[in-house]
């Protein structure tokens, strides 16, 4: 017997003849001998309406208030889901996040988990029934619900699997494993078997949505294996895992692209210690994540600085700098919204030299210019022109061998 957790995303629970399919595979699984904890999203669709209610009464919806708003959605999937396999002859029970005992800290919207009591959950196991806990969110140490942001379901499963320390922990969405790229502009990606941890964490990072980056954190921490598969169908997708000789024999695993970066650039900063600081204190303060970094020493005692945002980040970092400009005798601010970040990944990069040199090849021979680049032990990110991340992606896959055979 096994324990197994399985994750049920928005599409799998988009309505009662979809929560009435996911009933049935987890019986399955069930009627195989297994321990089964269901974590639920919220019906698709179904946030973003909370959030448009909550923008209709007011401007700026109250954090607590909105995420008591918001939990409503994973706990009513929850509930239908255990009426569903009741219904059915089974023994099941529905948790919220407090019922799970998930505790959190107190970052309405965007809460981290800081543990996860058991005791109710294995009781529930021992007495036969199938725990389908509402995801995405828990309490704080005040009782307050919170929420665990986009994408928290994930976070929800693999938090509660490591927890119970379940045998593995299976993310159903609606597609049917990982890719080597984007199959929707790169039709010969193929799927992964078997992807390490830090690998996906890679991918997660640089624009791959398949996993949320905190619940694979989550699984790398705790050694719990992660099987990404389809709520449709019955094939194997990829398993998510610790890292094995197999895998540093293929050099690249994947290839990832991010539209959402935008690059501010200041031009003749003073080369002096403290202006760093003084250009990145206030994006810091105002909660702006700051990705790739690039310094360039001009004569004169000057430099220039480029730094990429989120996108949606894009005017407020450029209000901040045009602003600080004049302060630290920065010459000339400006910005440019229409990049890309693409990337290639894959843990054999540690022992294989070359790549970069492929990679700026590949790109080169399309005449696809390099503005930015950033690398790491797995890892090498090109900022490009907008226009051209299609045909970059698909070069690089080629490149680096990863073309499905037909």
């Amino acid at each position: 017997m096994a324990l197994i957790v399985q994750k049920f995303g928005g599409t799998s629970v988009a309505d009662t003849k979809r929560i009435r399919n996911v009933a049935t595979r987890v019986l399955k699984t069930h009627a195989k001998g297994n321990d089964v904890v269901v974590i639920l999203s919220a019906m698709a669709g179904v946030t973003d309406r909370l959030i448009g209610l909550a923008g209709e009464v007011t401007e700026t919806p109250d954090r607590r208030e909105l995420d008591v708003l918001l939990a409503t959605g994973e706990q009513t999937t929850a509930a239908l889901l255990a009426m569903m396999l009741k219904s059915m002859g089974h023994k099941a029970q529905s948790l919220l996040g407090h019922q799970a005992e998930v505790v959190t800290d107190c970052e309405y919207g965007n809460a981290r988990i800081l543990e996860i009591g058991t005791n109710r959950i294995k009781r529930l196991l021992a007495e036969q029934n199938i725990v389908v806990v509402a995801g995405f969110q828990g309490t704080d140490i005040q009782g307050n619900i919170t929420t665990l942001g986009r994408g928290g379901s994930d976070t929800s499963a693999v938090a509660i699997a490591a927890a119970l320390k379940a045998d593995v922990c299976e993310i159903y969405t609606d597609v049917d494993g990982i890719y080597t790229a984007d199959p929707n502009i790169c039709p010969r990606a193929r799927k992964i078997k078997e992807i390490s941890y830090d690998e996906m964490l890679n991918m997660a990072s640089l624009g791959a949505k398949v996993l949320q980056i905190r619940s694979v954190g989550f699984a790398k921490k705790y050694n719990i294996p992660v099987h990404v598969r389809s709520s449709f169908s019955e094939e194997e997708g990829t398993m998510v895992v610790q890292e094995d000789s197999v895998m540093e024999q293929l050099v690249v695993s994947g290839v990832t692209h991010d539209l959402n970066q935008a690059r501010i650039t200041l031009k003749k900063v003073p080369d002096q210690p403290g202006i760093a600081a003084k250009i990145f204190s206030p994006i810091a303060e105002a909660g702006i994540l700051v990705d790739m970094i690039i310094q360039n020493t001009r004569a004169a005692g000057q430099t220039d600085l480029t730094f990429t945002v989120p996108k949606a980040d894009y005017k407020r970092a450029m209000e901040m700098q045009q602003r600080l400009a004049e302060t630290i005798g920065t010459e000339e601010v400006f910005g440019d919204p229409h990049i890309a970040k693409v990337s290639v990944i894959g843990v054999g990069m540690k022992n294989h030299s070359g790549v970069a040199s492929l990679m700026f090849n590949a790109l080169a021979r399309e005449n696809i210019n390099i503005i930015m680049i950033s690398t790491s032990e797995i890892r090498i990110s090109c900022i490009i022109e907008e226009k051209y991340t299609e045909l970059a992606v698909r070069v690089l896959h080629t490149a680096f061998g990863l073309d499905r055979e037909d």
